[in-house]
Protein backbone atom coordinates (compact mmCIF):
# COMPACT_ATOMS: atom_id res chain seq x y z
CA UNK A 1 0.00 0.00 0.00
CA UNK A 2 1.66 3.45 -1.24
CA UNK A 3 0.75 6.19 0.90
CA UNK A 4 2.39 9.75 1.20
CA UNK A 5 4.63 11.05 3.64
CA UNK A 6 3.23 11.11 7.18
CA UNK A 7 4.57 13.73 9.55
CA UNK A 8 5.54 12.80 13.38
CA UNK A 9 3.97 15.65 14.92
CA UNK A 10 0.15 15.93 15.62
CA UNK A 11 -1.99 19.19 14.36
CA UNK A 12 -3.57 20.14 17.48
CA UNK A 13 -4.45 24.02 15.79
CA UNK A 14 -7.23 22.35 14.15
CA UNK A 15 -9.35 22.85 17.71
CA UNK A 16 -7.61 25.84 19.38
CA UNK A 17 -5.20 28.27 17.48
CA UNK A 18 -2.02 29.13 19.37
CA UNK A 19 -1.74 26.15 22.05
CA UNK A 20 -1.78 27.03 25.97
CA UNK A 21 -1.76 30.61 24.95
CA UNK A 22 -4.86 30.19 22.22
CA UNK A 23 -7.72 33.08 22.85
CA UNK A 24 -10.18 30.41 21.35
CA UNK A 25 -9.54 27.95 23.81
CA UNK A 26 -10.13 30.72 26.47
CA UNK A 27 -13.07 31.73 25.23
CA UNK A 28 -13.98 27.86 25.08
CA UNK A 29 -13.82 27.75 28.63
CA UNK A 30 -15.87 30.92 29.25
CA UNK A 31 -18.63 29.10 27.20
CA UNK A 32 -18.14 25.77 29.12
CA UNK A 33 -18.60 27.94 32.71
CA UNK A 34 -21.62 29.64 31.30
CA UNK A 35 -23.51 26.44 30.71
CA UNK A 36 -22.04 24.82 33.40
CA UNK A 37 -23.91 27.54 35.56
CA UNK A 38 -27.14 26.99 33.27
CA UNK A 39 -26.93 22.98 34.24
CA UNK A 40 -26.56 23.72 38.02
CA UNK A 41 -29.40 25.89 37.59
CA UNK A 42 -31.79 23.19 35.75
CA UNK A 43 -30.94 20.14 37.84
CA UNK A 44 -32.43 21.71 41.24
CA UNK A 45 -35.72 21.45 39.52
CA UNK A 46 -35.71 18.05 38.08
CA UNK A 47 -38.40 16.41 39.97
CA UNK A 48 -40.24 14.53 37.00
CA UNK A 49 -39.36 12.00 34.01
CA UNK A 50 -40.24 15.08 31.71
CA UNK A 51 -38.12 17.24 33.34
CA UNK A 52 -35.18 15.07 33.29
CA UNK A 53 -35.01 14.57 29.63
CA UNK A 54 -34.37 18.63 29.31
CA UNK A 55 -31.59 18.50 31.73
CA UNK A 56 -29.87 15.70 30.12
CA UNK A 57 -30.02 17.77 27.02
CA UNK A 58 -27.87 20.33 28.97
CA UNK A 59 -25.80 17.97 30.46
CA UNK A 60 -25.12 16.18 26.90
CA UNK A 61 -23.77 19.50 25.30
CA UNK A 62 -21.55 20.66 28.19
CA UNK A 63 -20.09 16.93 28.89
CA UNK A 64 -18.87 16.37 25.47
CA UNK A 65 -17.51 20.36 24.92
CA UNK A 66 -15.46 19.29 28.75
CA UNK A 67 -14.20 16.52 27.33
CA UNK A 68 -13.01 18.12 24.27
CA UNK A 69 -11.42 20.94 26.99
CA UNK A 70 -9.66 18.45 28.80
CA UNK A 71 -8.45 16.35 25.78
CA UNK A 72 -6.93 19.48 24.44
CA UNK A 73 -4.55 20.36 27.63
CA UNK A 74 -3.83 17.03 28.31
CA UNK A 75 -2.29 17.00 24.77
CA UNK A 76 -0.38 20.50 25.19
CA UNK A 77 0.99 19.14 28.49
CA UNK A 78 2.36 15.66 27.22
CA UNK A 79 3.98 17.85 23.96
CA UNK A 80 5.82 20.21 26.60
CA UNK A 81 6.58 19.14 30.25
CA UNK A 82 8.17 22.84 30.71
CA UNK A 83 4.26 24.50 29.58
CA UNK A 84 3.29 26.16 32.43
CA UNK A 85 0.20 27.68 30.51
CA UNK A 86 -0.86 24.45 29.91
CA UNK A 87 -0.34 23.56 34.00
CA UNK A 88 -2.65 26.01 34.74
CA UNK A 89 -5.21 25.27 32.27
CA UNK A 90 -5.45 22.16 33.74
CA UNK A 91 -6.07 23.59 37.11
CA UNK A 92 -8.69 25.55 35.61
CA UNK A 93 -10.26 22.45 34.06
CA UNK A 94 -10.51 20.62 37.64
CA UNK A 95 -12.32 23.14 39.24
CA UNK A 96 -14.93 23.32 36.16
CA UNK A 97 -15.09 19.27 36.56
CA UNK A 98 -15.67 19.70 40.16
CA UNK A 99 -18.82 21.81 39.40
CA UNK A 100 -19.99 19.63 37.10
CA UNK A 101 -19.59 16.48 39.20
CA UNK A 102 -21.41 18.89 42.05
CA UNK A 103 -24.11 19.58 38.98
CA UNK A 104 -24.16 15.31 38.39
CA UNK A 105 -24.45 14.97 42.82
CA UNK A 106 -27.82 16.74 42.76
CA UNK A 107 -28.71 15.49 39.43
CA UNK A 108 -28.17 11.77 40.56
CA UNK A 109 -30.49 12.54 44.19
CA UNK A 110 -33.18 14.08 41.81
CA UNK A 111 -33.56 10.91 39.94
CA UNK A 112 -33.69 9.10 43.75
CA UNK A 113 -36.23 10.81 44.66
CA UNK A 114 -38.93 10.42 41.38
CA UNK A 115 -41.07 7.65 42.36
CA UNK A 116 -40.12 4.02 41.23
CA UNK A 117 -43.84 3.65 39.34
CA UNK A 118 -42.72 6.91 37.51
CA UNK A 119 -39.21 6.52 36.50
CA UNK A 120 -39.89 2.26 35.22
CA UNK A 121 -42.81 3.61 33.37
CA UNK A 122 -40.92 6.94 31.35
CA UNK A 123 -37.54 5.34 31.30
CA UNK A 124 -38.70 2.56 29.23
CA UNK A 125 -40.13 5.31 26.68
CA UNK A 126 -37.95 7.30 24.04
CA UNK A 127 -36.13 9.10 24.24
CA UNK A 128 -34.88 8.16 27.66
CA UNK A 129 -35.18 4.46 26.62
CA UNK A 130 -32.02 5.06 24.31
CA UNK A 131 -29.76 5.63 27.65
CA UNK A 132 -31.64 3.60 30.12
CA UNK A 133 -28.85 1.37 31.46
CA UNK A 134 -27.05 4.71 31.99
CA UNK A 135 -29.40 6.13 33.94
CA UNK A 136 -30.29 3.24 35.98
CA UNK A 137 -26.84 2.77 36.46
CA UNK A 138 -26.38 6.52 37.95
CA UNK A 139 -29.32 6.17 40.01
CA UNK A 140 -28.82 2.69 41.62
CA UNK A 141 -25.06 4.44 42.54
CA UNK A 142 -26.98 7.09 44.23
CA UNK A 143 -28.48 5.48 46.90
CA UNK A 144 -25.43 4.16 47.81
CA UNK A 145 -24.03 8.00 48.30
CA UNK A 146 -23.84 10.16 51.04
CA UNK A 147 -26.26 13.42 51.26
CA UNK A 148 -26.03 16.39 48.22
CA UNK A 149 -24.26 18.51 50.81
CA UNK A 150 -21.87 15.54 51.76
CA UNK A 151 -21.07 14.91 48.69
CA UNK A 152 -20.31 18.14 47.03
CA UNK A 153 -18.35 19.00 50.23
CA UNK A 154 -15.98 15.94 49.21
CA UNK A 155 -15.64 16.80 45.25
CA UNK A 156 -14.81 20.81 46.15
CA UNK A 157 -12.45 19.78 48.38
CA UNK A 158 -11.11 17.02 46.14
CA UNK A 159 -9.70 19.92 44.15
CA UNK A 160 -7.66 21.27 46.20
CA UNK A 161 -6.51 18.03 47.91
CA UNK A 162 -6.89 14.53 46.16
CA UNK A 163 -6.31 16.04 42.49
CA UNK A 164 -3.94 18.34 43.52
CA UNK A 165 -1.99 15.76 45.05
CA UNK A 166 -2.18 13.69 41.34
CA UNK A 167 -1.38 17.14 39.60
CA UNK A 168 2.13 16.99 42.14
CA UNK A 169 3.15 13.50 40.54
CA UNK A 170 2.93 15.42 37.48
CA UNK A 171 5.05 17.98 38.54
CA UNK A 172 7.49 15.61 40.27
CA UNK A 173 8.32 13.40 36.85
CA UNK A 174 8.12 17.04 34.93
CA UNK A 175 11.27 18.03 36.44
CA UNK A 176 13.24 14.60 36.25
CA UNK A 177 15.80 14.17 34.06
CA UNK A 178 17.76 10.60 33.40
CA UNK A 179 21.73 11.09 32.32
CA UNK A 180 23.14 8.53 29.67
CA UNK A 181 26.13 8.33 27.64
CA UNK A 182 25.72 8.70 23.70
CA UNK A 183 29.14 8.39 22.64
CA UNK A 184 31.57 10.81 24.38
CA UNK A 185 28.71 12.98 25.59
CA UNK A 186 26.40 12.43 28.41
CA UNK A 187 22.77 13.70 27.56
CA UNK A 188 19.98 14.34 29.94
CA UNK A 189 17.16 12.73 29.22
CA UNK A 190 13.39 12.67 29.77
CA UNK A 191 12.19 10.06 31.48
CA UNK A 192 10.01 8.90 28.57
CA UNK A 193 13.24 8.92 26.19
CA UNK A 194 15.06 7.17 28.72
CA UNK A 195 12.77 4.58 29.09
CA UNK A 196 12.81 3.67 25.47
CA UNK A 197 16.83 2.57 26.44
CA UNK A 198 15.45 -0.51 28.45
CA UNK A 199 15.28 -2.13 24.40
CA UNK A 200 18.60 -1.28 23.76
CA UNK A 201 20.67 -4.01 22.60
CA UNK A 202 23.39 -3.57 24.58
CA UNK A 203 23.11 -4.53 28.08
CA UNK A 204 25.24 -2.07 29.75
CA UNK A 205 23.44 0.45 28.54
CA UNK A 206 20.31 -1.02 29.97
CA UNK A 207 22.17 -1.81 33.02
CA UNK A 208 23.58 1.83 33.53
CA UNK A 209 20.19 3.76 32.29
CA UNK A 210 18.46 1.65 35.15
CA UNK A 211 21.01 2.34 37.47
CA UNK A 212 20.48 6.21 36.67
CA UNK A 213 16.46 5.21 36.59
CA UNK A 214 16.64 3.71 40.22
CA UNK A 215 18.25 6.55 41.31
CA UNK A 216 16.37 9.31 40.08
CA UNK A 217 13.42 7.84 41.53
CA UNK A 218 14.54 7.05 45.12
CA UNK A 219 15.78 10.94 44.90
CA UNK A 220 12.44 12.02 44.81
CA UNK A 221 10.76 9.18 47.17
CA UNK A 222 10.29 11.28 50.01
CA UNK A 223 7.56 13.21 47.77
CA UNK A 224 6.19 9.75 46.18
CA UNK A 225 5.35 8.18 49.29
CA UNK A 226 4.02 11.87 50.37
CA UNK A 227 1.60 11.54 47.14
CA UNK A 228 0.87 8.65 47.18
CA UNK A 229 -0.22 8.08 51.02
CA UNK A 230 -2.67 11.02 50.36
CA UNK A 231 -4.21 10.03 47.05
CA UNK A 232 -4.89 6.67 49.07
CA UNK A 233 -5.71 8.28 52.65
CA UNK A 234 -8.35 10.56 50.67
CA UNK A 235 -9.73 7.82 49.27
CA UNK A 236 -9.76 5.42 52.34
CA UNK A 237 -11.61 8.56 53.59
CA UNK A 238 -14.52 8.97 51.85
CA UNK A 239 -14.88 5.51 51.22
CA UNK A 240 -15.62 5.09 54.86
CA UNK A 241 -17.55 7.69 55.29
CA UNK A 242 -19.85 6.26 52.63
CA UNK A 243 -19.92 2.75 54.68
CA UNK A 244 -18.00 0.95 51.85
CA UNK A 245 -15.66 -1.90 53.31
CA UNK A 246 -13.96 -3.28 50.34
CA UNK A 247 -11.10 -0.76 48.39
CA UNK A 248 -12.16 -2.88 45.40
CA UNK A 249 -16.17 -1.99 45.09
CA UNK A 250 -15.53 1.52 43.37
CA UNK A 251 -13.00 -0.03 40.54
CA UNK A 252 -15.20 -3.07 40.10
CA UNK A 253 -17.94 -0.20 39.37
CA UNK A 254 -16.38 1.87 37.35
CA UNK A 255 -15.32 -0.98 35.39
CA UNK A 256 -19.26 -2.62 35.21
CA UNK A 257 -17.76 -6.27 36.43
CA UNK A 258 -18.34 -8.42 38.88
CA UNK A 259 -15.78 -9.59 41.51
CA UNK A 260 -16.69 -13.27 40.34
CA UNK A 261 -15.08 -12.25 36.99
CA UNK A 262 -12.17 -10.48 38.28
CA UNK A 263 -11.12 -13.21 40.95
CA UNK A 264 -11.84 -15.89 37.95
CA UNK A 265 -9.03 -14.17 35.94
CA UNK A 266 -6.55 -14.00 38.10
CA UNK A 267 -7.13 -17.50 39.24
CA UNK A 268 -6.74 -18.38 35.88
CA UNK A 269 -3.46 -16.33 35.08
CA UNK A 270 -1.71 -17.90 38.67
CA UNK A 271 -2.66 -21.58 37.30
CA UNK A 272 -1.14 -20.78 34.38
CA UNK A 273 2.53 -19.14 34.91
CA UNK A 274 4.77 -21.82 34.43
CA UNK A 275 5.02 -21.26 30.78
CA UNK A 276 5.62 -18.05 31.22
CA UNK A 277 8.88 -18.74 33.42
CA UNK A 278 10.06 -20.82 31.28
CA UNK A 279 9.92 -18.24 28.47
CA UNK A 280 12.14 -15.96 31.02
CA UNK A 281 14.59 -18.47 31.64
CA UNK A 282 15.10 -19.36 27.98
CA UNK A 283 15.20 -15.71 27.17
CA UNK A 284 18.30 -15.69 30.36
CA UNK A 285 19.83 -18.63 28.02
CA UNK A 286 19.58 -16.68 25.01
CA UNK A 287 21.09 -12.97 26.46
CA UNK A 288 23.65 -15.43 27.70
CA UNK A 289 23.07 -14.59 31.45
CA UNK A 290 22.19 -17.02 34.23
CA UNK A 291 18.92 -15.25 35.24
CA UNK A 292 17.20 -11.76 33.81
CA UNK A 293 17.57 -8.53 35.98
CA UNK A 294 14.34 -6.57 36.10
CA UNK A 295 16.39 -4.14 32.87
CA UNK A 296 16.27 -7.47 30.57
CA UNK A 297 12.71 -7.78 30.13
CA UNK A 298 12.87 -6.15 27.23
CA UNK A 299 15.81 -6.62 25.91
CA UNK A 300 16.03 -7.86 22.35
CA UNK A 301 16.74 -11.25 21.30
CA UNK A 302 19.65 -11.42 18.46
CA UNK A 303 22.62 -9.41 17.12
CA UNK A 304 21.11 -7.30 14.98
CA UNK A 305 18.55 -4.71 16.26
CA UNK A 306 15.27 -4.43 13.87
CA UNK A 307 14.65 -0.48 13.75
CA UNK A 308 12.19 0.77 11.18
CA UNK A 309 11.26 4.41 10.42
CA UNK A 310 7.79 6.01 10.98
CA UNK A 311 6.46 6.14 7.76
CA UNK A 312 7.68 2.59 7.15
CA UNK A 313 5.50 1.55 10.67
CA UNK A 314 2.53 2.99 9.58
CA UNK A 315 2.62 1.97 6.33
CA UNK A 316 2.71 -1.94 7.79
CA UNK A 317 0.04 -0.54 9.90
CA UNK A 318 -1.98 0.43 7.49
CA UNK A 319 -1.41 -2.88 4.94
CA UNK A 320 -2.29 -4.97 8.18
CA UNK A 321 -5.17 -3.01 8.81
CA UNK A 322 -6.26 -4.04 5.64
CA UNK A 323 -6.61 -7.45 5.88
CA UNK A 324 -8.83 -6.87 8.65
CA UNK A 325 -11.84 -4.39 7.30
CA UNK A 326 -12.01 -1.34 5.12
CA UNK A 327 -13.05 0.87 7.75
CA UNK A 328 -10.63 0.32 9.96
CA UNK A 329 -8.19 0.77 7.25
CA UNK A 330 -9.39 4.16 6.09
CA UNK A 331 -9.71 5.27 9.23
CA UNK A 332 -6.39 5.00 10.18
CA UNK A 333 -5.08 6.58 6.69
CA UNK A 334 -7.01 9.50 7.91
CA UNK A 335 -5.64 9.65 11.47
CA UNK A 336 -1.69 9.78 9.80
CA UNK A 337 -2.62 12.01 6.89
CA UNK A 338 -4.29 14.53 9.07
CA UNK A 339 -1.72 14.29 11.58
CA UNK A 340 -3.65 12.68 14.44
CA UNK A 341 -0.42 11.33 16.04
CA UNK A 342 2.57 12.99 18.00
CA UNK A 343 5.56 10.42 17.71
CA UNK A 344 8.58 12.46 17.20
CA UNK A 345 11.52 11.16 19.67
CA UNK A 346 12.64 14.54 21.37
CA UNK A 347 13.46 16.12 24.83
CA UNK A 348 10.68 17.66 27.31
CA UNK A 349 7.86 15.18 26.31
CA UNK A 350 5.73 13.13 28.91
CA UNK A 351 6.87 9.68 29.27
CA UNK A 352 4.65 6.57 27.95
CA UNK A 353 1.31 7.02 25.60
CA UNK A 354 -2.01 7.64 25.39
CA UNK A 355 -5.05 8.54 22.51
CA UNK A 356 -7.35 11.04 23.83
CA UNK A 357 -10.92 11.78 22.41
CA UNK A 358 -12.51 14.91 21.18
CA UNK A 359 -15.91 14.29 20.59
CA UNK A 360 -17.16 17.62 19.37
CA UNK A 361 -14.36 17.53 16.79
CA UNK A 362 -15.00 13.58 16.22
CA UNK A 363 -11.10 13.20 16.13
CA UNK A 364 -8.84 11.84 18.32
CA UNK A 365 -4.97 12.45 19.36
CA UNK A 366 -2.58 9.92 19.78
CA UNK A 367 0.77 10.92 21.63
CA UNK A 368 3.73 8.40 21.95
CA UNK A 369 7.84 8.56 21.25
CA UNK A 370 8.65 6.73 18.41
CA UNK A 371 12.02 5.49 18.38
CA UNK A 372 11.75 2.62 15.71
CA UNK A 373 11.33 -0.22 17.54
CA UNK A 374 8.65 -3.41 16.90
CA UNK A 375 7.32 -2.49 20.18
CA UNK A 376 7.15 1.02 19.30
CA UNK A 377 5.06 -0.50 16.11
CA UNK A 378 2.70 -2.01 18.25
CA UNK A 379 2.38 0.56 20.92
CA UNK A 380 0.96 2.84 17.49
CA UNK A 381 -1.03 0.02 16.28
CA UNK A 382 -2.82 -0.04 19.79
CA UNK A 383 -3.49 3.40 20.23
CA UNK A 384 -4.88 3.82 16.63
CA UNK A 385 -7.15 0.66 18.07
CA UNK A 386 -8.40 3.43 20.97
CA UNK A 387 -9.44 5.69 18.32
CA UNK A 388 -11.03 3.66 16.31
CA UNK A 389 -13.27 2.38 19.13
CA UNK A 390 -14.27 6.44 19.53
CA UNK A 391 -14.78 6.61 15.69
CA UNK A 392 -17.09 2.85 16.51
CA UNK A 393 -19.20 4.81 18.46
CA UNK A 394 -19.36 8.06 17.05
CA UNK A 395 -23.09 7.60 16.28
CA UNK A 396 -24.17 6.49 19.30
CA UNK A 397 -25.76 8.70 21.68
CA UNK A 398 -23.06 10.47 23.88
CA UNK A 399 -24.14 9.02 27.70
CA UNK A 400 -23.35 5.55 26.10
CA UNK A 401 -19.94 6.50 24.85
CA UNK A 402 -18.33 6.55 28.10
CA UNK A 403 -17.11 3.03 28.36
CA UNK A 404 -15.26 1.95 31.54
CA UNK A 405 -11.38 0.89 31.29
CA UNK A 406 -11.48 -2.73 31.09
CA UNK A 407 -13.52 -2.62 27.85
CA UNK A 408 -11.49 0.53 27.14
CA UNK A 409 -8.91 -1.65 25.59
CA UNK A 410 -10.42 -3.92 23.76
CA UNK A 411 -10.27 -2.34 20.47
CA UNK A 412 -6.49 -1.35 21.24
CA UNK A 413 -4.91 -4.21 22.15
CA UNK A 414 -7.37 -5.88 19.17
CA UNK A 415 -5.69 -3.80 16.81
CA UNK A 416 -2.07 -4.53 18.15
CA UNK A 417 -2.82 -8.15 17.99
CA UNK A 418 -3.50 -7.66 14.08
CA UNK A 419 -0.03 -5.62 13.52
CA UNK A 420 2.43 -7.97 16.28
CA UNK A 421 0.34 -11.78 14.54
CA UNK A 422 1.31 -10.72 11.21
CA UNK A 423 4.83 -9.44 12.17
CA UNK A 424 5.63 -12.70 13.25
CA UNK A 425 3.74 -14.68 10.36
CA UNK A 426 5.80 -12.58 7.41
CA UNK A 427 9.31 -13.03 9.32
CA UNK A 428 12.13 -14.27 6.77
CA UNK A 429 14.14 -15.65 8.98
CA UNK A 430 14.44 -17.69 11.95
CA UNK A 431 16.12 -14.88 13.89
CA UNK A 432 13.34 -12.45 13.00
CA UNK A 433 10.64 -14.75 13.88
CA UNK A 434 12.26 -15.83 17.94
CA UNK A 435 12.83 -11.49 18.05
CA UNK A 436 8.99 -10.68 16.97
CA UNK A 437 7.81 -13.49 18.79
CA UNK A 438 9.64 -12.08 21.63
CA UNK A 439 8.36 -8.80 21.66
CA UNK A 440 4.78 -10.59 21.95
CA UNK A 441 5.63 -12.36 24.54
CA UNK A 442 7.21 -8.91 26.54
CA UNK A 443 3.04 -8.29 26.39
CA UNK A 444 1.85 -11.16 27.68
CA UNK A 445 4.48 -11.45 30.49
CA UNK A 446 3.19 -7.16 31.15
CA UNK A 447 -0.04 -8.43 31.20
CA UNK A 448 0.22 -11.96 33.23
CA UNK A 449 3.13 -10.62 35.33
CA UNK A 450 3.38 -6.91 35.55
CA UNK A 451 0.30 -5.86 35.48
CA UNK A 452 -0.50 -9.05 38.25
CA UNK A 453 2.37 -7.19 40.18
CA UNK A 454 0.71 -3.67 40.08
CA UNK A 455 -2.74 -4.81 41.56
CA UNK A 456 -1.41 -7.38 44.28
CA UNK A 457 0.84 -4.26 45.24
CA UNK A 458 -2.11 -1.41 45.45
CA UNK A 459 -3.87 -4.50 47.51
CA UNK A 460 -1.18 -4.45 50.41
CA UNK A 461 -0.65 -0.67 50.05
CA UNK A 462 -4.44 -0.15 50.83
CA UNK A 463 -4.58 -2.68 53.64
CA UNK A 464 -2.01 -1.00 55.08
CA UNK A 465 -2.33 2.70 54.56
CA UNK A 466 -6.03 1.65 56.38
CA UNK A 467 -3.41 1.09 59.66
CA UNK A 468 -1.79 4.35 59.13
CA UNK A 469 1.17 6.46 56.95
CA UNK A 470 3.31 3.85 54.30
CA UNK A 471 6.78 5.08 54.72
CA UNK A 472 9.32 4.79 51.11
CA UNK A 473 10.90 2.12 52.34
CA UNK A 474 8.06 -0.18 52.96
CA UNK A 475 6.53 0.90 50.01
CA UNK A 476 9.94 -0.16 48.35
CA UNK A 477 9.23 -3.62 50.41
CA UNK A 478 5.81 -4.21 49.42
CA UNK A 479 6.61 -3.39 45.88
CA UNK A 480 9.59 -5.97 45.37
CA UNK A 481 6.96 -8.21 47.41
CA UNK A 482 4.61 -8.08 44.64
CA UNK A 483 7.15 -8.45 41.74
CA UNK A 484 8.22 -11.41 43.27
CA UNK A 485 5.07 -13.07 43.68
CA UNK A 486 3.82 -11.73 40.24
CA UNK A 487 6.97 -13.24 38.22
CA UNK A 488 7.55 -16.30 40.55
CA UNK A 489 10.63 -15.40 41.49
CA UNK A 490 11.89 -15.90 37.75
CA UNK A 491 14.11 -12.01 37.63
CA UNK A 492 17.20 -11.56 39.57
CA UNK A 493 16.87 -8.00 40.23
CA UNK A 494 13.56 -5.91 40.95
CA UNK A 495 12.68 -2.19 40.79
CA UNK A 496 11.99 -1.55 43.91
CA UNK A 497 11.07 2.00 42.95
CA UNK A 498 8.49 0.82 40.47
CA UNK A 499 5.79 2.24 42.99
CA UNK A 500 7.22 5.65 42.35
CA UNK A 501 7.95 5.57 38.67
CA UNK A 502 4.37 3.92 37.27
CA UNK A 503 1.64 6.63 36.86
CA UNK A 504 -0.77 4.79 36.90
CA UNK A 505 -0.70 4.46 40.75
CA UNK A 506 -1.16 8.19 41.18
CA UNK A 507 -3.98 8.64 38.67
CA UNK A 508 -7.46 10.75 40.41
CA UNK A 509 -9.72 9.39 37.88
CA UNK A 510 -9.09 5.63 38.25
CA UNK A 511 -8.09 3.99 41.47
CA UNK A 512 -6.38 0.05 40.44
CA UNK A 513 -5.49 1.74 37.27
CA UNK A 514 -4.35 -1.94 36.39
CA UNK A 515 -6.48 -4.92 36.62
CA UNK A 516 -8.68 -3.10 33.44
CA UNK A 517 -5.74 -3.63 31.24
CA UNK A 518 -4.91 -7.64 31.54
CA UNK A 519 -8.88 -7.84 31.57
CA UNK A 520 -8.98 -5.99 28.06
CA UNK A 521 -5.89 -8.02 27.06
CA UNK A 522 -7.54 -11.59 27.35
CA UNK A 523 -11.21 -10.44 26.91
CA UNK A 524 -9.52 -9.15 23.00
CA UNK A 525 -7.58 -12.55 22.50
CA UNK A 526 -11.15 -13.95 22.28
CA UNK A 527 -12.24 -11.19 20.31
CA UNK A 528 -9.64 -12.30 17.94
CA UNK A 529 -9.93 -15.54 18.27
CA UNK A 530 -13.31 -15.06 16.80
CA UNK A 531 -12.32 -12.96 14.23
CA UNK A 532 -9.67 -15.08 12.36
CA UNK A 533 -12.33 -18.16 12.79
CA UNK A 534 -15.15 -16.15 11.30
CA UNK A 535 -12.83 -14.52 8.37
CA UNK A 536 -14.64 -11.95 6.20
CA UNK A 537 -17.49 -9.94 7.22
CA UNK A 538 -16.81 -9.77 10.83
CA UNK A 539 -15.92 -6.04 10.95
CA UNK A 540 -19.49 -5.11 10.99
CA UNK A 541 -20.22 -7.62 14.21
CA UNK A 542 -16.65 -6.41 15.60
CA UNK A 543 -18.12 -2.76 15.19
CA UNK A 544 -21.56 -3.41 17.01
CA UNK A 545 -19.69 -4.81 20.29
CA UNK A 546 -17.50 -1.51 20.09
CA UNK A 547 -20.78 0.11 20.39
CA UNK A 548 -22.47 -1.57 23.28
CA UNK A 549 -19.29 -1.46 25.50
CA UNK A 550 -20.48 1.55 27.27
CA UNK A 551 -24.46 0.78 27.68
CA UNK A 552 -24.03 -2.53 29.49
CA UNK A 553 -22.09 -4.94 32.00
CA UNK A 554 -18.88 -6.36 30.44
CA UNK A 555 -20.81 -10.13 31.52
CA UNK A 556 -23.27 -8.85 29.28
CA UNK A 557 -21.23 -7.29 26.84
CA UNK A 558 -19.23 -10.89 26.32
CA UNK A 559 -22.51 -13.05 26.42
CA UNK A 560 -24.19 -10.95 23.76
CA UNK A 561 -21.47 -10.62 21.53
CA UNK A 562 -19.16 -13.75 22.11
CA UNK A 563 -21.24 -16.32 24.03
CA UNK A 564 -19.34 -16.45 26.90
CA UNK A 565 -19.60 -16.33 31.22
CA UNK A 566 -16.78 -14.09 32.14
CA UNK A 567 -17.35 -15.30 35.76
CA UNK A 568 -15.99 -19.00 34.41
CA UNK A 569 -12.13 -19.80 34.21
CA UNK A 570 -12.79 -21.53 30.92
CA UNK A 571 -12.79 -18.38 28.83
CA UNK A 572 -9.76 -16.63 30.50
CA UNK A 573 -7.76 -20.39 30.07
CA UNK A 574 -8.81 -19.60 26.44
CA UNK A 575 -6.95 -16.69 26.39
CA UNK A 576 -4.12 -17.78 28.00
CA UNK A 577 -4.11 -21.08 25.67
CA UNK A 578 -3.62 -18.70 22.72
CA UNK A 579 -0.48 -16.96 24.57
CA UNK A 580 0.53 -20.04 25.50
CA UNK A 581 0.97 -21.44 22.51
CA UNK A 582 3.21 -18.71 21.15
CA UNK A 583 5.80 -19.17 24.44
CA UNK A 584 6.43 -23.19 23.15
CA UNK A 585 6.67 -21.67 19.63
CA UNK A 586 9.26 -19.73 20.91
CA UNK A 587 10.68 -22.26 23.28
CA UNK A 588 10.69 -24.68 19.75
CA UNK A 589 12.34 -22.83 17.71
CA UNK A 590 15.28 -21.61 20.42
CA UNK A 591 15.65 -25.05 21.52
CA UNK A 592 18.79 -25.24 19.45
CA UNK A 593 20.42 -22.17 20.00
CA UNK A 594 21.38 -22.58 23.85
Amino acid sequence: MKSRAFKETWDLDVFFEGGSASEAFENYLKQIQAELDTLQTHVQSVSSIQSLQEVIDVYKDVSMKMVEASAFVSCLKAQNTADERAEMLEIELTALFAKLDNALTVLDQQMVNIPDTEWEEGIDTPPLNEIKFVLNERREKAKELLSVDEEMLIQSLAVDGYHSWGQMYDTIVSRITIPVEEGEEVKELSVGQAYNKFSDLDRNVRKKVFEEWEKAWANEADLFARTLNHLGGFRLSVYEKRGWDDVLKEPLELNRMKKETLEAMWSAIEENKEPFVRYLNRKAELLGLDGLHWYDLDAPIGKVESKVSYQEGAEFILKQFSQFGEQLTNFTERAFSERWIEAEDRPQKAPGGFCTSFPVSQQSRIFMTFSGTPNNVSTLAHELGHAFHSYAMKEVHPLNCDYAMNVAETASTFAELIVSTAAVKQASSKEEKLALLDDKLQLSVAMFMNIHARFIFETSFYEERKKGWVSKDRLNTLMENALERAYCGALKEYHPHFWASKLHFYITDYPFYNFPYTFGYLFSLGVYKRAVEEGEGFEEKYMALLKDTGSMTVEDLAMKHLQVDLTKKEFWQNGLKMAIEEVEEFLTLSEDLV
